[in-house]
């Protein structure tokens, strides 16, 4: 069997694995996921009037609107930490060491963790933009081609984070710990363009807001469904997006390939 044939075949086992597992233990994506769902529904139903009398005096159509598309990215970083988890669990419970032993291709592991959590994030991205559409969300005149790019956007952004969650859950040293190296992935949504706009926010804190991975994404995001201003949003977003995951591949298999300490 060529080494090609091989490693899809490994990685499609691996990645069966991954999806069983999340199947069969559902508790952690879910509790993951409750957080942009009841983050969507606090801001729309309970800060709703203030927020949007503080964008300009828009009603709360409006800013249901604005949030929606910065909680879809947000969605993206609450999965990917259950891959940290994950990963960690795997390390640490010995199976890995089981897997070392055996005839399979190594990289097959961990690429059976990405493509199961880019399509869990996928799934979970769905879910919540089912929530925004019941309350209200409604995309502005976005052609087929803007969808089509919204929704590539997604995935490569949640390919992105899922490298990092890996790297992450491979230096961890247990499942608890690996959370707590994850929670940049839901920590910086919220110092984003999520909830107000950058302008909004004190000028001692706007470059912060403005210069890190989740703000691109989310303007982008909102210029693909709802008509606004991308600017050089785009080609920040998919950079960031180029070097998240080439940083995360990089230091994840090279993570990986360490012989285990005895």
């Amino acid at each position: 069997m060529s080494t090609l044939s091989l490693a899809v075949r490994d990685s499609s086992t691996m990645l069966r694995r991954n999806l069983l597992h999340a199947r069969r233990y559902p508790s952690l994506t879910l509790n993951l996921l409750l957080t942009p769902v009841m983050l969507l529904l606090l801001f729309v139903y309970i800060f709703g009037d203030v927020m949007s009398a503080g964008m300009g005096g828009a009603d709360r159509d409006a800013y249901v609107a604005y949030l929606v598309p910065g909680l879809l990215l947000m969605t993206i970083g609450s999965t990917v930490v259950g891959t940290a988890v994950s990963v960690s669990n795997d390390m640490s419970e010995g199976i890995i060491a089981r897997f070392r032993t055996m005839a399979i291709h190594r990289p097959s592991i961990l690429v059976g963790h990405v493509v199961g959590s880019v399509l869990q994030s996928v799934a979970s991205v769905v879910l919540v933009g089912a929530v925004g559409v019941a309350i209200g969300f409604r995309s502005t005149d976005a052609t087929a081609v803007e969808w089509l790019a919204a929704f590539g956007l997604l995935a490569l952004f949640a390919l992105a984070l899922t490298w990092i969650a890996v790297g992450m859950g491979l230096v961890s040293p247990n499942a608890e710990a690996a959370s707590n190296n994850a929670l940049p992935l839901i920590f910086l949504p919220l110092i984003s363009s999520t909830f107000v706009p950058i302008d909004a926010m004190p000028g001692w804190f706007q470059p912060i807001a403005e210069y890190q991975p989740f703000t691109p994404a989310i303007e982008t995001l909102r210029g693909l469904l709802l008509g606004t201003e991308i600017g050089h949003n785009g080609w920040l977003a998919v950079a960031w997006c180029a070097g998240l995951t080439v940083l995360g591949y990089v230091w994840s298999n090279k993570t990986f390939g360490r012989d285990p300490k005895e």
